[in-house]
């Protein structure tokens, strides 16, 4: 019998707080999920192009998950907490109580998501001023960012507007509420503010944008104490918080991040000798994590800052510390997926079909294409049927976000064969969309040669495939599904102390799980589909240029 107590498991608690719920997950220091809960939270849409959600609703799905998961677990055990989020902007008063981020006074609706494009006359003001800050997104702001946001809510909510005390992005909402520390995460103001790591706030850019307000109080309601992801925030977690989650008083907060640079964090880093993959023995800057939930994020670093058209950043240590990242993204997929399944007529079969077969739609989506694709490959049966995705505008490369979606090819069948093939069609033009990133960005001076994949869409074999063969790069898909809570537990781990440093946990924490290598026989096929997917947004920006003379 050995004399010495065994060392107790050390745990960490990550929380991912994505478009549509709140997820939690209990993470020991070898990065596997030990537990896993998930709760909805609400989304209004009270117009087109208007998504808000409320503080309150989100925080009470936090405590939730995070009470289901560290249940019957020795609290000593757990070391330290990690959130991530989406890049939604939160907005209170000074009392920090919710303020309305709508024209009907709805105090608790005070969340303007990321998918929100209202701020669309404004980002074409802030774009049109040219000024130096947009170099570091691309060369045009995001209507997805904050600073458009901030502006439509001063011209169009003056009341609202003049009660602010503070707007913070969704992620440092978080850790102010487990920490009553109003710092804010590197991460967010860089990629969504406009702040840079080596000269902070450009005064100038505010005042030309008209936000000159913002100036005056020296920052204090978009944040003027910044940390690194990662790092532990003021003396832990607060009493109150403590009792709101079910955690120990004081355990470590980390510094947040945006959920996609969560999930890169979880997976980018993963040790991959022994896979035979073309990043093994190279930098990490080979590799591009793709992060495929709602909509899509491709985040490369870099050890250089590289400036890419139409990809945000160089953005400094935003999300690997040490390395420039460049990010692309496409800001509808998963949502896309779901529109044209969904909105087709044959729908109605398919679900009741695939709840006969006890399967997913989508795990028997993909098994009526095997059944229909004879002694064809599955891709191949889009030769005659092809989609560009921009139902949502174009986040990466073309930064349009007036872009709309098409589709080429219909016929007037209606059953689920057809259904099939327009889910197919739309899978491939979302690959074709992260090839169209990825090779603006190799263009820029990254040299890419593997893709780390995660997130809900990362589940599905056939997207996957699809992404190794139009992109003919392998796809590494991680040991743990869930690699954004993987992630935040990261940051949770960094902040207690007992990782030296973020790429110590990634090393530890990131597991490879799969390799899904390209068939590099259907090469020629899917060239000639880019070359289809190219000539859509010829044609469509060459209509509206004729429609545009009337």
């Amino acid at each position: 019998m050995p004399s010495e107590k065994q060392t107790a498991v050390k745990y960490y608690v990550g929380v991912d707080v994505g478009s549509a719920s709140v997820r939690a997950a209990l993470v020991d220091g070898f990065g596997t999920v030990v537990a896993h809960a998930e709760q909805p939270i609400q989304v209004w849409e009270p117009r087109p192009d208007h998504y808000e959600q409320s503080s309150a609703d989100i925080w009470g799905a936090c405590c939730t998950v995070t009470k289901e998961v560290v249940r019957g677990v020795d609290a000593s055990q757990i070391r330290g907490l990690g959130f991530d989020a989406t890049c939604s902007l939160v907005v209170v008063d000074k009392q920090f109580q919710p303020l309305a981020v709508n024209s009907e006074g709805q105090s608790h609706r005070n969340v303007i998501m990321w998918m929100d494009h209202r701020a669309a006359s404004q980002v074409k003001r802030i774009n049109a001023t040219q000024h130096r800050v947009l170099s570091y997104v691309g060369g045009a702001m995001s209507v997805e960012m904050q600073p458009p946001k901030l502006l439509w809510i001063k011209e169009n909510l003056p009341e609202s507007w003049e009660k602010v005390g503070y707007f913070f992005d969704l992620p440092d909402f978080l850790s102010w509420k487990a920490t009553g520390v109003t710092a804010r995460s590197l991460c967010t103001v860089v990629c969504k503010w406009t702040y840079t790591a080596d000269r902070g706030w450009d005064d100038t850019f505010w005042k030309t944008i008209g936000l000159e307000d913002l100036v005056k109080d020296k920052y204090e309601k978009i944040g003027n104490h910044v940390l690194s992801p990662g790092e532990a925030v003021g003396k832990g977690l607060t009493a109150e918080a403590a009792e709101d989650l079910g955690l120990p008083e004081g355990i470590a907060v980390a510094a947040s991040l945006i959920d996609a640079h969560a999930g890169g964090l979880g997976v980018i880093g993963a040790d991959v000798k022994g896979h035979n993959l073309p990043c093994e023995n190279q930098p990490i800057t080979s590799r591009v994590a793709m992060i495929c939930g709602t909509s899509s994020c491709h985040m490369g670093v870099s050890e250089t800052p590289i400036f890419v058209p139409g990809v945000w950043g160089p953005y400094f240590s935003a999300m690997v510390p040490g390395l420039w990242l460049n990010e692309g993204g496409q800001s509808a997929t998963g949502k896309l997926i779901d529109h044209v399944v969904r909105g087709h007529v044959a729908f109605p079969e398919l679900e009741s079909r695939a709840e006969a077969s006890a399967h997913s739609i989508y795990t028997y989506l993909n098994s009526h294409l095997d059944l229909i694709k004879k002694s064809l490959p599955v891709g191949f049966l889009t030769v005659d049927l092809h989609v560009w995705p921009d139902f949502h505008g174009n986040r990466s490369p073309l930064t349009d976000l007036t872009l709309k979606g098409m589709v080429v090819g219909l016929t007037l069948s209606r059953g689920l064969d057809e259904l099939a093939l327009i889910y197919l069609a739309t899978i491939q033009a979302i690959a074709l969309g992260t090839r169209h990133i990825l090779e603006a960005m190799q263009a820029a001076g990254h040299e890419i040669t593997t893709l780390f994949l995660c997130g809900g869409l990362s589940k599905n074999p056939l997207f996957v495939q699809m992404h190794a063969d139009i992109t003919g790069k392998p796809v590494v898909l991680s040991k743990e599904v869930e690699s954004v809570l993987v992630g935040a537990a990261i940051l949770g781990a960094c902040a207690s102390g007992d990782f030296a440093s973020i790429q110590e946990a990634m090393a530890k924490m990131g597991k490879i799980g799969k390799v899904v290598q390209p068939n590099h026989e259907h090469k020629r096929f899917y060239d000639k589909k880019y070359e289809v997917f190219l000539k859509l947004v010829e044609h469509q920006r060459e209509y509206r240029s004729i429609m545009n003379s009337l």
